[in-house]
């Protein structure tokens, strides 16, 4: 197919929370946002939004655990759009647990979910992203978490598929630079959304206190820091890892 006037951006966890500020904000900064998830009721929500406010954007459901069928839903993306310009890898799930109780199923579908996953959709994005012509060239970016960075009682699992999705970034951003694709992290604090409401007040008042600027951060900030990541202005930024967590980790 001819290739996409627009530039083309995958974002997978699109449904809701941060992944669906992300669709949201690129579809704003003009790019073509395919939102994936498993929940269609929600994607579709997300879309319908996006359409309304006059952007553009398609639903695409899959089980990102799935290898074979996340990498070729990729795979048939970038050949119905002739293109893919940036690759979002926001899908992420806890099971949160002490070492000493954590299951090996616990562990394997945290890692499989938020870790794998980004390998495989990184490995089906490449092609097409090299082969994009323009100066901007092709974008993936990884959200991470500050428990990648400084680790977290309790998720050991999640911290070490978010601390991994560090290391993959550094070694795709040092792969890729010479096809002009760069690769970068983004490592959210404690962020308001479904996961952080369910929290008891008590335990939010005290995670505030250790956070300088004394809240918690919006979806649509971290969103903003991937549309720049996602931008031309980003040209010159590549295996970097930006925590927007408040100052919480530094």
């Amino acid at each position: 197919m001819a290739m996409n006037e627009k530039r083309v951006a995958i974002v997978t966890g699109g449904s809701r929370g941060i992944g669906a500020a992300i669709v949201k904000r690129l579809a704003k900064d003009g790019l073509h946002v395919v939102a994936v998830a498993r929940n269609a009721d929600k994607l579709a929500e997300v879309v319908a939004a996006v359409v309304a406010a006059g952007g553009s954007a398609e639903v695409a459901v899959c089980d990102i655990a799935d290898p074979k069928a996340f990498g070729d839903l990729i795979d048939g993306l970038a050949d119905k759009h002739g293109r893919l310009d940036v690759l979002v890898n926001n899908a992420g799930i806890t099971k949160d647990d002490l070492v000493l109780r954590m299951t090996d199923e616990a562990f394997d579908t945290v890692i499989a979910t938020n870790l794998k996953s980004a390998f495989v959709a990184t490995r089906a994005a490449a092609r097409p992203m090299m082969r994009l012509k323009g100066a901007i060239g092709g974008r993936i970016i990884n959200i991470s978490s500050v428990s990648g960075v400084v680790g977290n009682a309790g998720q050991a699992n999640y911290a070490a598929s978010k601390a991994g999705l560090i290391g993959l970034s550094k070694s795709v951003a040092k792969e890729l630079a010479k096809k002009n694709i760069t690769c970068n992290v983004v490592a959210p604090g404690f962020i308001a959304t479904d996961m952080t409401q369910v929290l008891p007040d008590q335990i939010k008042d005290t995670v505030k206190g250790l956070i300088p600027l004394q809240r918690f951060g919006q979806a649509e900030e971290i969103a903003g820091v991937v549309s720049f990541l996602a931008s031309a202005d980003a040209s010159y930024v590549t295996g970097q890892v930006i925590c927007v967590d408040g100052g919480m980790v530094m």
